[in-house]
């Protein structure tokens, strides 16, 4: 038997394996069970107040657990201030309504600085916060305010701060806005511009209900008060679902599916189609194609998948582009409408199954 030899440095150990980091898999899993788990107490809690609109009520999910904007459009009575007032409750965040008219002022919404007693026989200007300061903000009929006061929302829509008298203020995390429009009644409005248009994630369309639905709302809303909606989670879990979101696997192919999409939108571009160039004066840009995999993740977790597939996209193209293509006076002579194009580039396009 030989003795090693001491002029011989030993063996260095094998490197260790990389430390898992199971307490992070575990917080992730639990909280994709928990979400996965709710979602059926969500829809029961929203039927207490809320008939029908399963497609609407999907769709504004998505967006709050992307932490995405929306724009709700549906004529008067469709019960879209209850909507959000309701989700609101069901995840336990604070609301804020802005009944949005022709005289309200930037300042009515984001706050103000005003003259207070200091406490020393002097005085100093002390900053008010506005109803922004909340976690999700109702901006009712957003398009019968002038542009002035609805530019005041886009500081706050993208920074998710305000600022005042140069002083910069930071709103509570989560925050959500969710503005309504009516599409009837378009005297004395001021259409929203494309640069605050294109922040909103969806624009979510609110329809009137079948019939058998409408007579279940006439009855219940004659009947008694609906029972109270039980707050099922926090601001800190909705939080955890936008992490979450975020961490949700997706093949490049299926981005670049979603970011064809939104090319393919644009008029006299590279791979657009004939009607694309005929009907659409302006395409979607490329935060469409973000939303688009943003919410097909939070539609996928919704569904108890950890994967994104086609249908996911496919489902969200609609109210994800709609409100980001800009049609031409062809085809409004025509009567075409944007769902119509967006449907007609779905049908074109080739899905990563076919490509």
């Amino acid at each position: 038997m030989s003795l090693p030899d001491p002029s011989v440095p030993p063996p260095l150990p094998p490197p260790a394996a990389p430390a898992v980091p199971v307490s992070a898999f575990t917080t992730e899993r639990d909280t994709a069970e928990r979400l996965l788990a709710g979602r059926a107490r969500i829809e029961a809690e929203l039927a207490k107040v809320i008939v029908g609109q399963r497609d609407v009520i999907e769709q504004i999910l998505i967006a709050l657990l992307a932490g995405g904007h929306c724009l709700i459009t549906g004529a008067p009575g469709l019960a879209k201030t209850l909507l959000v007032k309701s989700i609101a409750q069901v995840f336990h965040l604070k609301f804020a309504r802005i009944q949005f008219t022709p005289d309200l002022m930037p300042a009515d919404i984001t706050g103000t600085e005003i003259l207070q007693d200091d406490g020393a026989g002097g005085r100093k200007l002390t900053f008010v916060p506005g109803p922004v300061f909340a976690n999700m903000i109702l901006a009712d009929e957003i398009n019968r305010t002038p542009p002035k006061t609805q530019a005041a929302l886009l500081e706050a829509m993208q920074e998710h701060q305000v600022t005042a008298s140069g002083v910069r203020h930071v709103l509570q995390e989560p925050f959500f806005v969710l503005a309504t429009q009516n599409p009837i009644e378009m005297e004395g409005t001021y259409p929203l511009p494309e640069a605050q248009l294109d922040r909103f994630m969806f624009n979510v369309v609110m329809d009137y209900l079948p019939i058998d639905d409408e007579v279940k709302v006439v009855t219940q809303t004659t009947s008694g008060r609906p029972a109270p909606i039980e707050a099922l989670f926090t601001g800190e879990d909705v939080q955890s679902f936008h992490e979450l979101v975020r961490k949700v696997p997706i093949a490049e192919e299926m981005v670049r599916y979603a970011v064809n999409l939104a090319a393919s939108s644009r008029p006299h571009q590279p791979g657009a189609p004939d009607f694309v160039n005929e009907w659409v004066s302006w395409g979607a840009g490329t935060r469409a194609g973000q939303f688009l995999v943003l919410g097909a993740k939070a539609r996928a977790l919704l569904r108890g998948r950890a994967h994104v597939t086609v249908e996911d996209i496919q489902a969200l193209a609609v109210p994800a582009l709609r409100h980001r293509i800009l049609l031409n006076y062809r085809a409004e002579a025509e009567g075409t409408r944007v769902d119509d194009v967006v449907k007609r580039l779905l049908a074109a396009a080739k899905s990563p199954a076919k490509a």
